[in-house]
């Protein structure tokens, strides 16, 4: 018998058990399907923040309070967490920079960032209110789509003033689009929308749009009460000074911070590509975790179709003895089984596919999510699905082919 006859076999036996081969496919759909389209969630996570912070400027660095331990990366520009009251930032940090590194610079912005309500008549949000200054339109690349950002003057004479993200719009402005003028409450004060941030793009807690920004002086008087902060941010002149000026900067702050031994420095700072391979490192442990538990559901689709292929050898073993009596040797047996469990498994792994692709397009349009599927992932899932169905088509493919004729034929 040969190979094409005992696909033959094996499909006209799939087939004249719809239900069974539907049920034995399913825990391999399942498994498919979950292992494509959670790594294709894991790495549109990872290209979204690999975008947004891309998106920030290639010279950029950041200086956080805590050591490195105790680095919070915040290159995301979203909705960081409320601003720690234990900050190693002090304002004065900020002319210590520029005295010693500002040839170096094309902006620095130091920013203090906490978690607030905003409220205009019944409509409110929870938002990300960062106090800055206004070098932070070029500093974090961050260009305005309506009205105007305040000017130092405003954060001298502390101001009540705001520039909003798109998405703090939606939220408290759903018929008003472009609400500059209006005026909204933030903890016991009123500001004035004198401007809107171009839409970045992002969605949940480090949404980059989910922000508003007040002057420096106002947020440290006003809402916070002290002159702390929660980041430094620096524009760099030239991409070959990323280096030199992040370890100028290291050697200002030890000095300004009474520091000798860097292990015990009370700050960190941080270049874009720190960030990136940070964020990345995460994103991939995710990924793989992510696939890791949806490979399971693989195990267990194989050990399903394992199961019901025994008892599909139970149920012929009549039809095999009959099949050995009229001269089929025991690998013809043996073949037909093994092709059974694996064109189950490989028609299973081909319909999780489909599904997944379709879920992946259900999220991009549905959920905003970038789960755009890797074609890696797609040939991995598959060739894992072909490989159960041999594993776990052995037992019963062997236990098949080992049957005797004669017992087999007195089979009731």
């Amino acid at each position: 018998m040969n190979i094409l006859e005992n696909i033959r076999n094996a499909l006209g036996a799939i087939g004249s058990n719809k239900m069974r081969s539907a049920l034995t496919m399913l825990g391999i759909i399942i498994g498919v399907a979950s292992v494509v389209l959670l790594v294709a969630i894991g790495q549109g996570a990872q290209r979204s923040v690999t975008s947004r912070i891309q998106s920030l400027g290639t010279n950029l660095l950041s200086i956080s309070p805590g050591g490195a331990s105790q680095t919070n990366v915040r290159f995301g520009g979203g909705g960081g967490g409320g601003g720690s009251t234990t900050s190693t930032l002090p304002l004065t940090d900020t002319a210590a920079i520029k005295q010693y590194a500002g040839d170096l610079l094309t902006g620095i912005e130091p920013e203090y960032r906490s978690r607030q309500q905003a409220i205009y008549g019944n409509q409110n949000t929870n938002t990300s209110v960062v106090g800055t200054v206004p070098e932070y339109v070029t500093v974090r690349n961050a260009p305005l789509a309506v009205g105007t950002f305040f000017t130092q003057q405003d954060v001298t004479n502390v101001n009540r003033v705001a520039v909003i993200g798109s998405t703090v719009v939606t939220d408290l402005f759903p018929n008003n689009p472009a609400p500059v003028g209006e005026a909204i409450h933030i903890g016991n004060d009123v500001y004035t929308i004198i401007g809107i941030l171009q839409t970045k793009g992002g969605s949940g807690f480090g949404n980059a749009d989910d922000i508003i920004l007040i002057p420096l002086t106002t947020m440290q008087q006003r809402i916070v009460g002290q002159n702390m902060l929660t980041s430094i941010s620096v524009s760099v002149k030239n991409q070959a000074d990323m280096v030199y000026a992040q370890n100028l900067i290291t050697a200002v702050l030890m000095n300004t911070h009474r520091i000798t031994d860097a292990k015990n420095a009370d700050f960190q700072v941080l270049n874009q590509a720190d960030a990136v391979s940070t964020l990345n490192s995460v994103t991939d442990t995710f990924t793989l975790l992510l696939g890791g538990i949806a490979a399971i559901s693989l195990i267990v689709g194989g050990i399903g179709v394992m199961n019901i292929m025994l008892v599909s050898v139970t149920e012929r073993t009549r039809e095999i003895g009959i099949r050995k009596a009229i001269g089929a040797k025991k690998r013809d047996i043996l073949l037909q089984f093994l092709i059974e469990s694996t064109v189950l498994s490989v028609l299973g792994g081909l319909i999780g596919i489909l599904i997944s692709v379709i879920g992946s397009w259900l999220l991009k349009t549905y959920a905003s999510l970038d789960a755009t599927i890797a074609v890696s992932s797609v040939f991995l899932a598959f060739g894992f699905s072909v490989i159960v169905g041999i594993f776990f088509g052995m037992l019963p493919a062997f236990k098949a082919a080992g049957l005797r004729p004669i017992e087999a034929l007195r089979y009731e």
